[in-house]
């Protein structure tokens, strides 16, 4: 199996870029562990490995805005997952379409909004 080759962190974790499949934007970065690798790559539906709440969480099981996957890449030093994904609505919990909705201000000092908020925080 292809989960059992990667090189995961001391606490069995490797980190996942998910980014949209059709235009390349990057969603979000989450962790995953080996069994959600394999979920991942058998199922179709990106699932991670929650650090804060110790268990796995499917993209879109309770707020509906699911990843499906269609892509899994591996780095060259197999210690990063790269999933290319069709994603329905929001990746990000704040509501924004990706994790990456604030950019530094030109005077470095704070951060912009930018993209559109699509829900209320989930």
């Amino acid at each position: 199996m292809i989960s059992d080759t990667l090189k995961y962190d001391a606490n069995g974790l490797i980190p996942a870029v998910v980014q949209d499949a059709e235009n390349g934007q990057v969603l979000m970065v989450a962790y995953m562990n080996r069994e959600a690798v394999q979920k991942t790559i058998e199922t179709k539906r990106a699932t991670f490995w929650s650090r804060s709440r110790q268990k796995f969480w499917i993209k879109g099981e309770t707020s509906g805005n699911i990843q499906k996957v269609r892509e899994v890449l591996i780095d060259c030093d197999a210690d990063c997952v790269l999933i290319k994904v069709e994603q329905t609505g929001a990746a990000c919990h704040e509501g924004y379409r990706s994790c990456f909705f604030r950019a530094v201000s030109e005077d470095d000092n704070t951060l912009e909004t930018q993209g559109e908020l699509l829900t209320e925080k989930y």
